[in-house]
């Protein structure tokens, strides 16, 4: 018997994952950004990580044309960062403080740790692109922070 899209994601829905916002600058400059939460670190040298972005991602196209990104690896008080990233609304960035990173895309502030990445190579992968990303900076926050998760379609905390 087939294995259903409603099939995975319920069964993936048992492995929590944390939260990440990743964002970068589209053509004209202007800061953009999207929650994501299928990232895995790949390899330590290299250090590469992995994230796979749908192919239907309003930020799809933008991903694609920049080759520069930052994961801002959320801490367990950005939930509402998270679903405003999560969200359709035009400007993401209305009202979050952030600041331009070493490559140039945005750290939002508050955050317990930042990847600075470079694209790669990207790869098909059914309805989303895979893309490797080359670390190119790292920053760790606060140690008494804690992360975002998501588990079984909610927020959820250590």
């Amino acid at each position: 018997m087939p294995v259903s899209g409603d099939d995975l994601r319920g069964a993936m829905g048992r492995f929590a994952t944390g939260v990440t916002v990743f964002t970068l600058l589209d053509a004209d400059g202007t800061p953009r950004g999207f929650t994501v939460n299928s990232l895995t670190s790949v390899s330590l040298d290299p250090p590469l990580v992995l994230v796979c972005v749908e192919l239907t991602a309003q930020i799809y196209p933008c991903f694609r044309r920049d080759r520069d990104f930052v994961i801002n690896i959320l801490s367990e008080d950005q939930e509402e960062i998270s679903s405003r990233f999560a969200s359709k609304i035009e400007d993401k960035f209305e009202g979050v403080s952030h600041r331009p990173g070493r490559l140039g895309p945005p750290r939002i502030d508050g955050c317990i740790g930042y990847l600075e990445c470079r694209i790669m190579s990207d790869f098909p992968g059914g309805d989303h692109t895979i893309f490797i990303g080359k670390v190119e900076d790292v920053a760790a926050g606060a140690r008494d922070g804690k992360p975002l998760l998501f588990y079984e379609g909610k927020y959820a905390g250590l």
